[in-house]
């Protein structure tokens, strides 16, 4: 074999060597392209799941803040609305006890609490309900002695119906007459628009045993917010309607 022919076997051997390094470098080219695109995948959709999660956790945050913020609104108009129903029912009871409150006069209660208090107006009427007052405060106390308080323009009613009182007391309880002691510090007076905002008494009386330890207050007063007590619930009723729980 000439020199001629070993190079020709080399250049071959050379082309076959070059060929294979190329088809194997092409391989792991394709396999690490391959490798990459795979690999790229994973991290773009472990990416996107984060991303979702993320979503989701601040869109149920979003969520939350909406129905707290929603109850809180809930509550604080249901607040508003008791309040202004408080409002208005204490609008009423003071209405009632100072302007005597003009009302549909077919509401029982209403009727009532203008009956009791125009009836201070009345000087006959009044004084029957004074000596009434007083007999029904000494049935509650059923003491021996009291001592009794009244407004001072009152004084001259009601000296004037003690003995009758006693009398009818000691009738109905089979007792001996008490003794009733007219206390020298008065009632305030009635409400009027020079003491608005000071106390006031409408009429009636207060009586108590003689160390103070029973006290029965029998004012119109007193007997007002009884009265109102007692029908809160219908004037609630009545005015608000029934509620539900």
């Amino acid at each position: 074999m000439n020199d001629a022919d070993v190079s020709k076997q080399i250049q071959q051997m050379v082309r076959f060597i070059r060929q294979e390094a190329e088809e194997k470098a092409n391989e792991i080219s394709v396999s690490a392209e391959e490798e990459f695109n795979i690999e790229k995948l994973q991290l773009v959709e472990a990416e996107k799941k984060k991303i979702r999660q993320e979503f989701e956790r601040k869109e149920k945050q979003v969520e939350v803040r909406k129905k707290i913020e929603y109850s809180m609104q809930l509550n604080s108009s249901r607040i508003k609305v008791l309040e202004a129903q408080d409002d208005l029912v204490s609008s009423m009871k003071e209405a009632a006890s100072k302007e005597l409150l003009h009302v549909s006069h077919d509401h029982n209660f209403i009727e009532a609490a203008m009956e009791l208090l125009h009836v201070s107006y009345d000087h006959d009427a009044y004084k029957m309900l004074l000596k009434d007052l007083i007999v029904q405060s000494l049935l509650r106390l059923k003491e021996p002695a009291v001592l009794l308080r009244c407004r001072k323009e009152d004084l001259h009613l009601v000296e004037s119906v003690l003995d009758s009182a006693k009398e009818e007391y000691a009738k109905k309880t089979n007792v001996h007459r008490p003794e009733i002691i007219v206390d020298n510090v008065h009632l305030p007076p009635a409400p009027s628009h020079h003491h608005a905002h000071g106390p006031f008494c409408s009429g009636g009386v207060v009586l108590a045993s003689r160390d103070g330890k029973i006290v029965c207050e029998n004012t119109l007063d007193a007997r007002l917010d009884v009265v109102f007590r007692k029908k809160l619930p219908e004037i609630r009723k009545w005015l608000f309607g029934q509620v539900a729980a």
